[in-house]
């Protein structure tokens, strides 16, 4: 299968997780693997802070700036402006439930709209030389998946998109919680195969409700890549595997070696002003199923919150863990 080779394994877009601590992190376990950004509005994008919220560091590539928005004008200025920043792909969420998401006309609602998602595409595509991708469910509340999606993606491809992530559920806009959403709508796997099978051209990363690299590297006997999203976060050693597993290269990184090429950064970030906690706390499920994992959580979230709190907190949790393996 011919596709661009990082996204055989991308860690999810995710609000509120995969910040620029969080996507460094990822990065020590990771080399190959393609990290998203949490998704930017148009108006962030356009009129907030963009040191703040487009900073990265330059060791994340290849990282992927999510988009979300509807007009294609504003896309394709944001797109502009993220592929300045120096991003490698620019992606439109079609995909988001939330209720804030679909009272601004985007996300996973523009399902019902896949002329204009085409139309976006377009703008954004015209405007910048890195590649446009898109996000997107199999259809929302009474769609019919097969119509739907496969609508969407024509319409898209027609206006140069080669490369869509599927999250292989519907989304329901009434009655669902966002949250509801990520668990309740039932997955169909086999529609996300079959647009492969019947698209061939095209490179399809299917998404939604995949717990391990076992299950990844089934898919990917059936599709171009698979998108990783609470797995990756919250046991992100196993993305310590991908670059072996998944990418064929002679490199598997342990929690121990993610936490010590880790520290540099945090120690960077700490002079600089940043608390300790905004980077700990995507460390919590590092150890996960090790013993000695409760208390690496325990002490990074007591102690890691507290004023002042440096490196050393890090160093008493991995005693911790280190005693704990050698009591056992």
């Amino acid at each position: 299968m011919t596709t661009a080779p990082a996204h055989r394994l991308s860690v999810a877009p995710m609000m509120d997780w995969t910040d620029r601590h969080c996507r460094v992190l990822h990065r020590t376990l990771s080399g190959r693997a393609l990290l998203y950004t949490e998704m930017l509005t148009t108006g962030a994008v356009l009129h907030g802070d963009r040191d703040r919220l487009l900073a990265f560091n330059p060791v994340e590539h290849p990282v992927a700036l999510q988009l979300g928005g509807s007009e294609p004008s504003e896309l394709a200025e944001a797109a502009r402006i993220g592929e300045a920043e120096g991003y490698d792909e620019i992606n439109l969420n079609v995909g988001c439930p939330s209720d804030r998401v679909q009272s601004g006309r985007f996300g996973a609602c523009l399902m019902r709209e896949p002329e204009l998602v085409a139309e976006c595409m377009a703008a954004m595509g015209a405007a910048v030389q890195v590649p446009v991708t898109v996000k997107c469910r199999i259809g929302v509340d009474d769609q019919d998946p097969e119509q739907s999606l496969f609508t969407l993606v024509d319409l898209c491809a027609q206006a140069g998109v080669s490369t869509f992530v599927v999250h292989a559920r519907k989304a329901w806009l009434k009655g669902l919680s966002p949250k509801e959403n990520r668990d309740i709508p039932p997955l169909d796997y086999p529609l996300v195969w079959r647009l492969k099978s019947e698209r061939p051209e095209l490179t399809i990363v299917i998404n939604g409700g995949i717990g391990s690299l076992d299950e990844a590297e089934q898919h990917l006997g059936r599709v171009d890549g698979v998108m990783l999203g609470r797995a990756a976060y919250h046991t992100p050693d196993l993305l310590g595997q991908v670059d072996a597993r998944v990418f064929g290269e002679d490199r598997r990184v342990s929690a121990f070696e993610a936490v010590e090429a880790y520290r540099p950064y945090i120690a960077r970030e700490l002079a600089s002003g940043t608390h300790l906690a905004a980077m700990t706390r995507h460390m919590l499920g590092l150890f996960h199923g090790v013993p000695g994992a409760r208390a690496w959580r325990r002490i990074l979230t007591v102690e890691g919150v507290k004023a002042g709190a440096g490196l050393e907190v890090i160093d008493q949790a991995l005693a911790a863990v280190a005693g704990t393996r050698e009591a056992a």
